[in-house]
């Protein structure tokens, strides 16, 4: 298939040029810089915040997968949380309004997304694609960010939302952030460890994204989540376990706000049990199921 990628150079998108490469995919990435860093023969240029796309290079493309978006870490000004929302809005809103002009749009659109659309779940409670919305900001960010895809649908193309969970690897996100402090020993539980940790091995996402490009029926939410979700102490124990290290050092509630603000209620405070039943009942395999073969699998690669 030929496959338009934006976010192709962060921590998903690098792994998916270089998976679907191997499997003889043409990759072609969106890019805002006029420098490419993929050995492609072409990219396509675009600038969201200023409603440019170059969609004449867009057509005959058979699959469009979009990951850009502004980083939601560091502090949540007033500020940084409007560039979270409309950085996703503008640039959904850009390629999906630009595939349904097209005189061959591809045959389907996969969209990030993310399971803060569920909100903060209290204990043991799992979702899955079937479960309301909650009312977080964050949930507010996804519901806006995957209605941007309407145009797209509305011209009869395949549209997915990738619902990403917590995204494992050692090149980058939470797992690269966590391994210093636990190799010196200074790793611990957040809070009382009892909130849930939805994750997902990185190779799983290469996986699951080559299996949704030939599946056909396949459309709307897919929450991308290994099966086997753990509270956030099994988490801190297993990656202590793996690493041979001490994780006796707990981080408080009041020490997380203070360093990170109201992004630390939503993302490491509160947490939430996501289950993949779509995927399950569609028959794709994980790799990756438990989490301490995945991270033994991870940090030796």
């Amino acid at each position: 298939m030929k496959i338009a990628i934006t976010g192709a150079t962060g921590l998903v998108g690098t792994e998916l040029v270089n998976q679907l490469s191997k499997q003889g995919h043409e990759i072609t990435p969106i890019l805002r810089s006029s420098h490419n860093p993929f050995s492609t023969n072409e990219h396509i240029h675009w600038n969201p915040n200023e409603g440019i796309i170059e969609q004449d290079k867009l057509e005959g493309h058979d699959a469009v997968i979009h990951l850009a978006g502004e980083s939601i870490d560091g502090r949540w000004t007033d500020e940084k949380k409007k560039r979270i929302l409309s950085s996703r809005v503008a640039g959904t809103t850009l390629l999906s309004e630009t595939i349904a002009r097209l005189k061959n749009p591809p045959k389907v659109l996969l969209s990030a997304s993310g399971i803060s659309y569920y909100g903060n779940q209290e204990g043991d409670h799992a979702v899955d694609e079937s479960s309301p919305v909650g009312s977080d900001f964050l949930t507010q960010v996804v519901v806006e960010w995957e209605k941007s895809t309407k145009p797209a649908e509305a011209a009869g193309v395949r549209v997915v939302y990738l619902r990403f969970g917590i995204v494992l690897s050692k090149e980058g996100g939470a797992l690269a952030k966590m391994l210093t402090p636990f190799q010196i020993g200074v790793g611990g539980k957040i809070g009382n460890g009892k909130q849930m940790m939805s994750w997902i091995a990185i190779d799983d996402v290469a996986g699951i994204v080559a299996y949704l490009l030939k599946h056909d029926e396949i459309s709307g939410p897919i929450n991308m989540v290994a099966p086997n979700p753990v509270n956030n102490e099994t988490f801190t124990k297993t990656l202590g376990e793996v690493l041979n290290r001490p994780t006796i050092l707990p981080l408080t509630p009041s020490m997380l706000r203070l360093i990170f603000g109201e992004v630390a209620d939503e993302l490491l405070i509160n947490g939430v049990k996501v289950l993949p039943t779509r995927l399950q009942e569609t028959g794709y395999t994980f790799k990756f199921p438990d989490l301490k073969e995945a991270l033994i699998h991870l940090l030796k690669k």
